[in-house]
């Protein structure tokens, strides 16, 4: 996976690293299907998310912007949910995706957060 500025530094986890490695291993399946992307989606606030895994055969990854593959891929739906990043969905929640470009062979996660912005004014009448 790869760390960007401001994201995870850490080692991965033996549950990540076992994930990771059993997405990775179905790169050659997935180009043989034609599959360029394989892709987890997760959203979430108030303490609840969803997660959606999806292939496409684009060139490059955008959510929402490419259609999707019909490639099952419910067999590694445990393998993304384990590295979609911890915590997601509290608060005001967040979203983003853990990508598998399958020709780079390379794992990547971007989070976004949500946040809430207010004023709050007190006076007398």
């Amino acid at each position: 996976m790869e760390n960007n500025e401001g994201g995870k530094t850490e080692a991965l986890s033996p549950q990540e690293a076992t994930a990771k490695a059993a997405i990775l291993a179905e790169c050659d399946k997935f180009a043989k299907a034609g599959i360029t992307f394989v892709a987890a989606h997760f959203d979430g606030y108030g303490d609840s998310g969803t997660t959606e895994v999806r292939c496409y055969n684009s060139e490059s990854y955008a959510w929402g912007e490419d259609e999707t593959v019909n490639h099952d891929v419910s067999y590694l739906e445990d393998h993304f949910e384990a590295l979609v990043p911890f915590g997601y969905e509290n608060d005001c929640g967040g979203f983003g995706d853990v990508v598998l470009d399958v020709n780079a062979r390379k794992l990547t996660v971007e989070r976004n957060d949500r946040f809430e912005d207010y004023t709050t004014t007190t006076y007398e009448v």
